[in-house]
């Protein structure tokens, strides 16, 4: 990777969003599209921490600037690659002669994120695989950079969240991004994946092959599917037979297997004619302890019956909420926000009211701050759930969540 001038390109970047956020605060344009022009251009080049930190920040419809979400949320799907020759030198510290092993190689990926970028390859024998290769010198950058993404940070400061909640949040992005340098757990993970759920014809994931795989090479048998992206287009059956197979997937992953993909963003999920969900990436998977799971179901639980005082009680339990004077009203507004999404029969996720009534209580959200205080080690689980709420808007879903919660909700009233 490029390390000339890294430094003082992130510091720039974190001064404009720095000015951005004044300017918001004292009521004058922030000029979000603008900034959010900027970030996509220096983030596409430099890749690492920071273009991933921008990722998940896209993934918070309910919370950006409209303008400035969209511009970030290019970098899930046009971000730019790096160039053929730098992709190279790490195959070929991996293959050695690649005409020997590839009988082709395509040099345009077929895919670029933050921490690395995929090729689609053919082999001697006409098998075509894809490539998922490290970006070269990422390794040597990243600490480095995370320092940055550290400092960069610290402007959330701004919204009121202590010193001591933002380390914990930073220790906790920095430890999934050195995770995801690990492409033998990845390997792991995806053989794991594939045996588990071997018989669940809505399931379909890439298989990884040994002998194209390597520190900084993943080698996956090639698996077509239709981004999930363009699903959106698709029929509305198949589109809910999606929506009902990555929802069926993630309450098994969690309540079962107590695990998660913690990597939501479109890019990594496709599907097909019939619907069924194709998982491309398992760079980030989670444990889900079962305390914590049973903690934030009765968040919810307490959220849908109303009881503000029962949102708080499972906060406090959760390792959250500082401080003196529980937002009470707060609660109430946020409880109403989603309950309609769990009330019996069929819901539509891209029902406009909810996403409105979202977005009009997030000032408030942030203004209660001091007093909420999230636990930090559920910032990536909420994160991955909150991405995986978007991609059912945008899938324009139709589920029974209150039929499906509860059983769950049971279950953790009963092993209180």
């Amino acid at each position: 990777m490029r390390e000339r001038g890294r430094t003082r390109r992130m510091l720039g970047m974190g001064a404009r969003t720095g000015g951005a956020l004044l300017r918001s605060r004292m009521g004058r344009d922030a000029g979000w599209e603008v900034l959010g022009e900027q970030l996509f251009n220096e983030l596409s080049e430099l890749k690492g921490p920071a273009m991933k930190l921008a990722q998940i920040m896209a993934q918070w419809d309910d919370l950006l600037p409209p303008a400035l979400a969209e511009q970030l949320a290019r970098l899930q799907r046009q971000a730019r690659p790096m160039p053929w020759q730098d992709i190279r030198r790490t195959l070929v510290d991996q293959f050695g002669d690649l005409e020997a092993v590839f009988a082709d190689i395509e040099t345009t990926p077929f895919a670029s994120a933050s921490m690395g970028q995929v090729h689609r390859a053919t082999t001697h024998d006409g098998e075509t695989l894809v490539l998922k290769v490290q970006y070269p010198g990422l390794e040597r950058v990243l600490e480095q950079d995370l320092v940055q993404v550290r400092r960069m940070m610290r402007l959330m400061r701004w919204m009121k969240v202590p010193q001591a909640r933002l380390d914990a949040m930073f220790d906790e992005f920095a430890d999934s991004l050195r995770k995801e340098l690990d492409y033998r757990a990845e390997f792991e993970a995806l053989e794991r994946y594939r045996s588990r759920y071997a018989d669940n014809d809505g399931l379909r994931f890439p298989e990884p092959l040994a002998d194209y795989s390597g520190d900084r090479v993943l080698a996956m048998r090639y698996l077509p599917g239709i981004p999930m992206r363009e699903a959106e287009t698709m029929a509305d059956e198949v589109r809910q037979r999606l929506a009902a197979n990555l929802g069926d997937w993630l309450t098994e992953e969690m309540f079962t297997h107590r695990e998660l993909h913690a990597d939501p963003h479109a890019g990594n999920f496709a599907t097909d004619d019939e619907g069924r969900l194709i998982v491309y990436d398992l760079g980030a998977v989670i444990s889900v302890p079962e305390a914590r799971l049973r903690s934030m179901m009765l968040l919810l639980g307490a959220a849908i019956g109303d009881d503000p005082m029962g949102m708080d009680e499972a906060l406090r339990s959760m390792g959250g909420r500082q401080g003196e004077g529980a937002p009470l009203a707060l609660y109430r507004e946020s409880a109403a926000a989603m309950r309609p999404l769990f009330e019996p029969g069929e819901q539509d996720f891209s029902d406009a009211r909810i996403h409105y009534r979202l977005r009009e209580i997030s000032p408030r959200v942030w203004s209660a701050m001091d007093r909420l205080q999230p636990p930090a080690d559920t910032m990536l689980l909420s994160r991955t759930l909150n991405g995986h709420y978007w991609n059912m808007v945008r899938l324009k879903a139709r589920l029974d969540m209150h039929a499906r919660t509860r059983p769950l909700l049971a279950w953790a009233r009963e092993t209180q």
